[in-house]
């Protein structure tokens, strides 16, 4: 582990279950820009190039500009900036970690949208008029392979290069943002939420593919981090079998959430124990029983329609597997938002064309995936998630940030929604269907 100057690294003895554990303190306080430094900060200009050795900096692929414009307030005096989006790293090791941002231009207007690791939407369109400076707070998890120090998580070969599963932490800028400062703290007194799921779920990382997982975090207020375990082409056997309830058990704690969403892969396995009422129940009862012993709370998720029309109504894709979810939720006593009925509602109020602009349907770049969303359809449903977690009156609705309840019969306007697309793209679709 790196130890440079800027950096408290403070070893504390926790005591957790009769084993010793060890939690880092760590603050960072970054400064940006090429004028004078604020007290107590470390400053940060556009040569500060990430790299191993030092432990922080701009990635060398999204270069910064320094823009000082004098005066009094150090901290605020300067920023970095870019026309295009930009990244900025710090080595921290698995955990939570509250960060907060300062954006403002003594000259100028400005705006910012920040995602961090692989696409997750943090904050949207944040604006400053000309001399006013925003502060504004976020939660981000960082997580690794390991589990107990004697075995990993077995990860897809895509997945080897995903931010979500490097040793930083990485923050993206987009729109024109006038970045004064950053701050990040390890925190330990955030309410996990756990995300199990697939394609529809995980932290997408390309252009233009998304997931609700991505969107759901930018809905939340710091009190709540959102850790996003899903990972495209599996079910919930090879969710399982890959180590990665397992994983979520291990770093868990009372008070914590599991939101589990399957189905779509779990209907193509095949043999005598396949199937809603069978293994898909089965597995479904496993992270039930096991996350009640950790003290945390399941929540079942039915699994979001495909894009299915006939004669301008939808039509069931899933079979036996939402009523099986219910079923599984009503025998256990756990919450269960119903994602297959609400997607369905909202697709069939968009229409059989309309429906279109929530998919990855651009026949222009040869795509036309009627199960995997684009980030219009993706943030539709995160405010699905949203209001089903208000509606099923959990803790976790104290955090989300003041928003009108979202209707799926008055999906927000397409043409009113901007996503700044992230520098990388993909036309290959992601596993699963």
């Amino acid at each position: 582990m790196f130890k440079p100057t800027w950096i408290s690294l403070l070893c504390l003895p926790l005591l957790f279950a009769g084993n010793t554990a060890f939690s880092q303190s760590i603050d960072f306080k970054f400064d940006l820009g090429s004028g004078k430094v604020a007290k107590g900060y470390t400053g940060l200009t556009p040569k500060n190039i990430y790299s191993e050795e030092a432990g922080y900096g701009f990635e060398a692929a999204t270069p910064v500009t320094a823009v000082d414009r004098k005066g009094k307030d150090a901290l605020t005096r300067d920023f970095v900036t870019s026309d295009k989006p930009f990244y900025f790293s710090v080595n921290v090791p698995e955990g939570n970690y509250k960060v907060t941002v300062t954006f403002g231009d003594r000259k100028g207007k400005t705006a910012a949208t920040v995602k961090a690791e692989s696409r997750r939407l943090m904050l949207e369109n944040v604006q400053t008029n000309e001399g006013e400076f925003i502060t504004k707070t976020f939660i981000v998890n960082i997580k690794d392979r390991n589990i107990d120090g004697t075995k990993q998580v077995r990860l897809k070969e895509r997945e080897l290069a995903k931010l979500d599963w490097d040793n930083k932490l990485t923050l993206e800028f987009d729109l024109q943002p006038a970045l004064n400062a950053i701050e990040i703290t390890k925190v330990e007194d955030q309410i996990t939420v756990f995300l199990a799921g697939n394609s529809t779920v995980v932290n997408q990382n390309e252009e233009p593919w998304a997931s609700w997982g991505q969107m759901i975090p930018r809905f939340f207020k710091p009190g709540v981090a959102i850790a996003n375990h899903a990972e495209s082409g599996l079910s919930l056997g090879s969710f399982i079998s890959s180590n990665r309830l397992e994983k979520v058990l291990n770093v868990m704690k009372p008070g914590d959430f599991v939101f589990v969403e399957f189905g779509h892969n779990d209907a193509k396995e095949k043999g005598e124990h396949a199937g809603p009422y069978k293994s898909y129940t089965q597995r479904l009862q496993i992270f039930a029983k096991e996350v009640k012993a950790k003290g945390g709370t399941l929540v079942i998720l039915t699994p979001t329609a495909r894009r299915s029309f006939k004669n301008g109504q939808m039509t069931n894709s899933h079979g036996d597997f939402p009523d099986a979810a219910k079923k599984v939720a009503r025998e256990e006593n756990v919450p269960l938002i119903d994602l297959t009925a609400y997607t369905t509602t909202m697709y069939e109020t968009l229409g059989d064309e309309g429906s279109k602009t929530a998919f990855v349907i651009y026949p222009e770049l040869g795509l036309n995936d009627n199960t995997h969303f684009n980030t219009y359809g993706a943030y539709q449903i995160a405010k699905i998630v949203a209001q089903g977690i208000k509606e099923n009156n959990l803790k976790l609705a104290e955090y989300l940030v003041e928003m009108p309840a979202f209707d799926p019969k008055k999906p927000d306007s397409f043409l009113n929604f901007y996503w700044p697309p992230s520098p990388l793209s993909s036309s290959i679709k992601p596993d699963g269907n």
